[in-house]
């Protein structure tokens, strides 16, 4: 049956439809009533089915090493995908569907993408075609309809050729130098989200993507102005890069240090301040950890990868990062890091915080992820579009940073060689910093006191310069040596 020959049944039939009647045999009002409508709205998805599904709009991200379409519908789309040559095509067709909207246009910066297009076949097939500029391996998948969007066909395009494309670099080189060939730090900056993945969306609108890509690129520039260390932006513009990309970015540059950025978002308006997390090798710190780390792993579904198969390889990996103390080395920066981002704001968690974040499984590298703020808190949500903000948690985040090093140099850098690292150049830090060129990295057992006589300056001029008013000082602090 149908569902639009329920509309054609006689009284009879649709009696049996009704519950029991009023006790003279006449269905009592409301209940008909009820019971009509109910039988509506259980029609009216079927009727819209009925018509073809509209495809209302699409869009390109381009990314360094691949192109993303998305195609935005009402309804799922069944569709084919297959390539043509002489000249190179992508060709999509989609059968019960119309275009309703526009199509994207391509970018002169997309290496991959000539121009989008569509047609209709002599079956009534919908065909859309994607013009390219060389040839490419694809593949495609649907999405579930979101917070933000509705169904969506993702088409994923990257060379064919196992040579990578050309396009603007956003990797660090590893730089080597000096008497003794030692080389930078290398730090790995990962702004998270990106393109079709918005990440949170505050109550002002701002999309999480956004800010973090905007505090990662003050990161690196902060990075890249201290002797010895250079930064390796892991995405540097608004597309997508899936979970597994941005490790293996990090991989193949070396790096010494993965920091992946995010804003905070929770079902309570109310939460605030900075959190940070490690990977958890045996459970999270807490059921909203847990959460949190289940909210962020979903981004790899805009990938089309399905996250549920790696569960053998995870215990793996981190009995290999057990082995080469990674996870010892991870809670040690998030540490220096979690101190320095009290000198921004309220801190969430006193603590670091352990989730199974699938970015953290860095087998090599020690990794941290920062939650800087609670984008869903409207308060944090503007602090989070202050570009003053922004700069601050940077310089926050790069005195962790430093202040990781500082004690933990691998051997063959540059910071590992006593007075070779010279005094920054900005930053949190400030004038002072720059003109002393002193810093110290608190210690256990430090005190102001002692800290002041080692470095034959006033207390008062110590307290003065990092804005301390007690001795209440945290292991991995970076203190600003004033003039004595």
């Amino acid at each position: 049956m149908r569902g639009t020959d329920l509309i054609f049944l006689d009284k009879k039939k649709l009696k049996c439809y009704l519950p029991p009647c009023h006790p003279r045999g006449v269905p009592h009002p409301l209940v008909l009533m009820s019971r009509i409508i109910a039988l509506i709205t259980f029609l009216l998805p079927l009727l819209a089915l009925a018509g073809p599904a509209e495809i209302s709009g699409a869009r390109l991200w381009i990314a360094p090493d691949q192109t993303q379409l998305v195609i935005d519908a009402n309804a799922p789309l069944e569709h084919k995908i297959f390539p043509v040559t002489a000249p190179d095509r992508l060709i999509i067709d989609i059968p019960g569907a119309r275009v309703t909207g526009k199509l994207p246009l391509a970018e002169p910066a997309d290496l991959l993408v000539k121009g989008v297009r569509s047609g209709v076949l002599d079956n009534g097939q919908l065909r859309i075609v994607i013009d390219l500029k060389q040839a490419v391996r694809a593949k495609s998948f649907v999405l579930e309809p979101n917070e933000r969007y509705g169904h969506r066909l993702v088409v994923d395009m990257a060379p064919k050729a196992d040579k990578p494309r050309t396009g603007k670099a956003t990797a660090a080189k590893t730089a080597t130098g000096g008497r003794h060939g030692l080389r930078d730090l290398i730090v790995a900056i990962d702004p998270g989200h990106g393109g079709e993945d918005p990440g949170a969306i505050g109550a002002g609108g701002t999309l999480e993507k956004h800010v973090t890509l905007a505090i990662g690129r003050k990161l690196a520039n902060l990075v890249n102005r201290e002797a010895g260390m250079r930064a390796l932006l892991i995405r540097d513009g608004d597309y997508y890069l899936s979970l597994n990309k941005r490790i293996e970015l990090s991989l193949q540059q070396d790096a010494d240090l993965f920091v992946s950025i995010h804003a905070d978002a929770f079902v309570d308006q109310g939460a605030s301040g900075s959190s940070v997390f490690t990977l958890a090798s045996d459970g999270a710190t807490s059921r909203q950890a847990d959460w949190l780390a289940e909210r962020e792993n979903s981004a790899d579904r805009i990938g089309g990868i399905d996250l549920s198969d790696r569960t053998q390889s995870l215990s793996k990996t981190l009995w290999e990062m057990a082995q080469q103390g990674t996870l010892e080395h991870s809670n040690l920066a998030a540490t220096a890091v979690l101190n320095n981002l009290r000198k921004v704001g309220a801190v969430h968690h006193t603590q670091v915080q352990k989730a199974g974040f699938a970015v953290l499984k860095v087998p090599t590298i020690p990794s941290l992820l920062v939650e800087t703020a609670f984008i869903s808190n409207p308060d944090e949500e503007k602090h989070l579009t202050s570009a003053e903000f922004q700069a601050r948690m940077a310089g926050a985040l790069l005195s962790g940073i430093k202040a990781y090093f500082a004690t933990y140099p691998p051997p063959d850098t540059r910071w590992a060689k006593k007075g070779s690292v010279q005094a920054p150049k900005t930053g949190a830090s400030g004038a002072d910093a720059a003109a002393t060129g002193r810093q110290h990295v608190i210690s256990k057992g430090d005190t102001l006191e002692r800290i002041a006589q080692q470095y034959a300056v006033s207390l008062t001029a110590l307290r003065s310069a990092n804005a301390v008013e007690d001795n209440n000082l945290r292991v991995g602090e970076v203190l600003i040596i004033p003039e004595g």
